[in-house]
């Protein structure tokens, strides 16, 4: 099996796991967190960008789109008389409802069907991208600790559990999954039990202890939730669903929160996101300018676009199959302030099409025991639309077998990226506000 073809390496990647599971999800409570000051979230927010090319508006957007969003509160308390430095966005939970509607009805589909799927090897590429990076950050967890601690992992909008074989293999000792969707979660827990109940007929296989329950990790103190509200995580995984939560300031906020509170120090928070830099750029690029797609994705843009705003920048999203539902860009030098802001420091951001050839060496065997890649003979398919890159790659054809993925797969497949944080050390100032040691 041969690498992806030149012609595509410059895109990026896509979605979920072999097993159906598209990790993204939420659902709606009431929040425990206290209001955000406006003033202080756009100083806090509005240093320039590190993307040069960054197609998201600066910190004058932020405030006109924010203000719209207040004005109702801040008018209501100036004429009450009361004060205003508490002002925070109000948060409906209207796009989250549709969220954890949606893959609460997704109907969970077998073996069989999978295979029918048209994006059955982009699933599994996107699978195995998932593995590249558990274990890529799991190794660098256990290279700090010593023999016998324990590794604890939080699995931030789990879904119904596609990431739980990889936490076996890993030998961690504790799992905690939560999600938006109930049924995905009930699903989860059903998963893990088989996955145990098997484990205690094998020699070789290990257990760990769990904890399951469903919230809307954009609204909920998660720490509130667990049995040990004093637990120390070593990972935080979250998969194909943090855009979720960019929704609105405070609902990112609380994200965030979530995944840093309870990290360690020298914990990794690890996420695969929407590229919202390729979306844009796509979106210039096409005849239409509210819409970008092909056969197998479509997105549709329902709000402004030049620029789209910091938060709030929504689009309708459906990919074959899997997904059908509300979704928002992530401005990722907003989501690198706000997560410096709860002591994580940015170490990785890569699309998916980087990340893949800096993974293949390693990842090699596994991509194929995975069939993350398509068996195609250049000389049969190449004169196919979806293979024609085979015919650039392979001057004159080739009667080899070579994996690749369809130009439509690979389309939908790097609208993604991958990155991960680190957890600092922090000393606490004389109000008991945390110091990050950032190196």
């Amino acid at each position: 099996m041969t690498e992806m073809t030149e012609s595509y390496s410059s895109k990026d990647e896509d979605d979920d796991s072999s097993d159906g599971e598209n990790a993204q999800k939420l659902q709606s409570t009431s929040t425990g967190y206290q209001n955000i000051r406006l003033e202080q979230q756009v100083v806090s927010l509005s240093a320039e960008s590190d993307d040069s090319d960054d197609p998201i508006p600066k910190e004058r957007r932020f405030i006109e789109n924010t203000a719209k969003q207040t004005e109702g509160a801040t008018n209501e308390e100036s004429d009450s008389g009361g004060p205003e430095e508490d002002v925070a966005e109000p948060i409906t939970d209207g796009n989250m409802r549709i969220v954890a509607s949606h893959y609460n009805e997704l109907k969970e589909t077998g073996r069989k069907e999978r295979l029918q799927s048209r994006i059955v090897y982009m699933r599994n590429f996107n699978n195995w991208l998932k593995s590249q990076l558990i274990a890529e950050y799991l190794a660098r967890i256990k290279a700090q600790q010593r023999v016998g601690d324990p590794m604890r992992v939080l699995d931030l909008c789990c879904g119904k559990g596609g990431d739980l074989l990889k936490w076996e293999k890993a030998n961690i000792t504790h799992l905690i999954c939560t999600d938006i969707a109930e049924v995905s979660v009930d699903q989860c827990k059903k998963r893990y039990e088989e996955m145990q109940s098997r484990a205690d007929k094998s020699k070789f296989a290990t257990k760990f202890s769990s904890e399951f329950f469903a919230c809307d990790a954009t609204l909920v103190r998660l720490r509130e939730r667990y049995k040990d509200k004093s637990l120390k995580l070593n990972l935080v995984s979250c998969q194909f669903a943090f855009h979720y939560s960019f929704e609105s300031l405070t609902q990112a906020e609380c994200m965030v929160r979530n995944a840093a509170e309870c990290l360690q120090p020298g914990g990794y928070f690890i996420a695969t996101i929407p590229d919202a830099n390729e979306i844009m750029r796509r979106l210039r690029q096409s005849p239409n300018p509210r819409s970008i797609g092909n056969d197998i994705y479509k997105i549709d843009f329902v709000c402004d676009t030049d620029p789209p705003p910091l938060f709030g920048a929504k689009y309708q999203f459906h990919l074959e199959g899997v997904v059908d539902c509300p979704e928002f860009l992530v401005h990722f030098p907003t989501l690198v302030k706000l997560c410096r802001k709860h002591g994580l420091k940015l170490e990785r951001k890569a699309t998916f099409a980087d990340y893949y050839k800096e993974s293949l060496d390693k990842g090699r065997t596994l991509l194929q025991r995975m069939n993350g890649l398509e068996t195609v003979i250049p000389n049969r398919r190449g004169k196919d639309p979806e293979f024609q890159h085979l015919q650039t790659y392979f001057k004159g054809g080739s009667s080899k077998s070579v994996g690749t993925l369809s130009q439509s797969e690979w389309e939908a497949t790097t609208l993604y990226l991958v990155c991960a944080f680190r957890k600092c050390k922090n000393t606490w100032d004389n109000e008991g506000k945390p110091v990050f040691e950032f190196d």
